[in-house]
């Protein structure tokens, strides 16, 4: 790969790319396997480089005025490289998708057709700040026998360009093309657009970032695009639910990690039992620092006079991802109310209900149409690894051609096989 990418030698990366996708789908599986435990050792064992890296970039970052948010998905450590080398693992000990049989059939003909699994070919993805993605769609790409090319954010330009490093060297060592991982390393915006004009070179486009980027990736993408990732995430209390598993369930979905997207940005609580349950989530969520935009309905049974932390909603406050300490309560008096708030509000990324209702529980998982949808569990769990995927490449919330955390299956497509013995067509 060339020192500093141009426009010229990105169109050669996706030639690159195209020719070690087809390679790459060639090999065992105990190729990519190893080349897969290569990189978990590595993460493990050769971490220097990588957290000097990334210091460079977090103290860059701060001096900027990035934001907590950004800064806390920026930052690596011994702890999350560790974690990653985990997923990396885990993956390799997934089931191969390539070359996997979906169906089979013999027609009244005599003609016999098999659905195969195969990989898409080149996956690229342009994504900010979160140094993670480079290693999880690295690894998910090399189990599903993908080649892709990776553009991260100009914040993590330093810790991306060393775990690339990293990368390379590990599946080197397994004996597989540097070329099938690419990184374009210049911070030049202008790429963006040549990349996202490569139609012939890249078979799927998958941006992890804010709203910006999204909308400008599928406006101006010449190839399929997977959009999601804006999580507005709400969580309904029902008139049944268990007001100390409610409590839980919200401080866990608010406070574990509130800078990702599938952490809890709305409470929805019935009015019914509104008295009794919203002292609790408040004080809960109160120990942890959370600030709360309450609805007039919710104020009047905090205050008169709540604590500095608990302020009047604002019609913003519905539908914002608030990626922070701060979370909107709001009053409803139906799961019928429910339901209308989150689907005018909602993302499509993740919803839950706490119930003790059955019937109640069940409309609820019917009728919210998002990627994940619960019934007295927290929102956090919609992972790629929680889900058993062993890592991500991001979580679609659109409905075509995968919906929610995207594994390995999501990254392949399939070609029809048919065997005949002289069939013709009349």
């Amino acid at each position: 790969m060339a020192t500093s990418v141009e426009a010229l030698s990105l169109l050669e990366m996706g030639k690159a790319a195209q020719q070690s996708a087809r390679k790459l789908s060639r090999l065992p599986s105990s190729t990519r396997n190893q080349a897969l435990l290569n990189i978990a050792d590595a993460l493990e064992h050769d971490q220097q480089n990588v957290l000097s890296a990334n210091q460079k970039d977090y103290a860059e970052a701060q001096s900027d005025g990035m934001n907590e948010a950004m800064l806390d998905r920026l930052l690596l450590s011994p702890e999350r490289l560790d974690a990653m080398a985990q997923d990396v693992r885990s993956i390799a000990g997934l089931a191969d998708p390539v070359g996997e049989t979906i169906e089979s059939k013999t027609l009244d003909n005599g003609l016999y057709l098999e659905k195969r699994r195969v990989p898409l070919g080149v996956i690229a993805s342009i994504y900010e700040s979160r140094p993670n993605v480079t290693v999880d769609i690295t690894a998910l790409c090399l189990k599903s026998g993908n080649a892709c090319i990776l553009r991260g954010g100009k914040e993590s330009l330093h810790s991306n360009t060393a775990l690339v490093k990293l990368i390379h060297r590990a599946i080197d060592q397994a004996g597989i093309a540097k070329e099938t991982v690419q990184y374009i390393d210049n911070p030049d915006r202008a790429l963006v657009n040549t990349l996202l004009q490569m139609k012939g070179y890249v078979n799927l486009l998958i941006p992890r970032g804010g709203p910006g980027l999204i909308k400008f990736v599928a406006e101006h993408a010449t190839m399929p695009v997977v959009t999601g990732g804006i999580g507005v995430c709400h969580t309904y209390i029902d008139q049944s639910a268990d007001l100390n598993m409610a409590a839980e369930i919200v401080f866990n979905a608010k406070v574990q990690r509130p800078t990702v997207c599938n952490a809890l940005d709305t409470v929805l609580v019935h009015a019914g039992i509104a008295p009794k349950c919203l002292p609790l989530i408040a004080s809960r969520l109160g120990e942890a620092g959370v600030e709360l935009h309450c609805d007039h309905r919710a104020l009047s049974i905090l205050g008169p006079q709540p604590p500095p932390n608990i302020l009047p909603a604002t019609e913003e406050d519905w539908g914002k991802e608030f990626l922070s300490l701060t979370a909107a309560i709001k009053l409803v008096d139906s799961l019928d109310d429910a339901l209308a708030h989150i689907e005018t509000y909602g993302s499509g990324h993740s919803d839950a209900i706490i119930t003790e209702d059955q019937a109640a529980a069940d409309r609820f998982l019917d009728e919210v149409d998002s990627c994940a949808v619960y019934v007295n569990a927290s929102t956090r769990f919609t992972d790629g690894a929680q889900f058993g995927f062993g890592a991500e490449v991001g979580i679609s919330t659109q409905k075509f051609h995968a919906r929610g955390p995207m594994g390995l299956r999501e990254l392949t497509s399939y070609k029809w096989l048919v065997k005949g013995t002289g069939q013709i067509r009349s």
